[in-house]
């Protein structure tokens, strides 16, 4: 089983992230679970969505407290999160900074930074983190495809917004897959 956090702030679309990656999962004929936990109910404060994903059904229904995966859309959050709380010993954390994963103080070995918020202002105009983050996770973890990931974004959100926004959630997802590079556990 892969169990994943994702980290961010209310507003940012992490927990909509979570069902994306779920979704995804169904489409490969895994089992998967999404749901949220929040702090505070307005826009702002740390939110934390979880996913959990295996080849068989899925007992369990409690919050993610040992990730293999950790996905951070927000670095600000870093000062009152501890993010890799709980993270298994060879746990992955993607996070958006354009600083390097040497300087950003986290405690895991396999840290892997994006510049995620400059691909969202150049699709969005505003910080839609979750689908630009999105593009990062599939390169970096292999646990879903990108293609199904895709589908899941253009099947979800469809249903609520214009198909031009649709294609520019698609697009920054494979901006963002194309231009992470991950050689030897380093994603640039």
């Amino acid at each position: 089983m892969k169990e994943i956090r994702l980290h961010g702030r209310a507003g940012q679309g992490m927990v909509t992230g979570a069902d994306l990656i779920a979704l995804a999962a169904n489409y490969e004929g895994k089992h998967s679970q999404a749901f949220p936990f929040f702090g505070s109910e307005k826009r702002g404060p740390p939110v934390e969505a979880y996913c959990r994903i295996d080849e068989k059904p899925i007992a369990i229904h409690e919050e993610i407290s040992e990730p293999d995966i950790v996905v951070v859309a927000d670095a600000s959050i870093l000062d009152a999160v501890d993010v890799c709380a709980g993270l298994k010993k060879d746990g992955i954390v993607i996070i958006n900074s354009t600083k390097p994963a040497a300087e950003l103080g986290l405690s895991s070995k396999r840290v892997f930074t994006v510049d995620a918020t400059k691909v969202a202002l150049k699709h969005f105009n505003k910080l839609i983190l979750n689908t630009v983050m999105l593009g990062a996770f599939c390169k970096v973890t292999n646990v879903v495809k990108i293609q199904s990931v895709k589908k899941a974004i253009s099947e979800v959100l469809s249903k609520k917004l214009p198909a031009k926004v649709v294609e520019a959630n698609i697009n920054a997802i494979q901006e963002v897959y194309d231009m992470v590079q991950v050689e030897k556990g380093v994603a640039r």
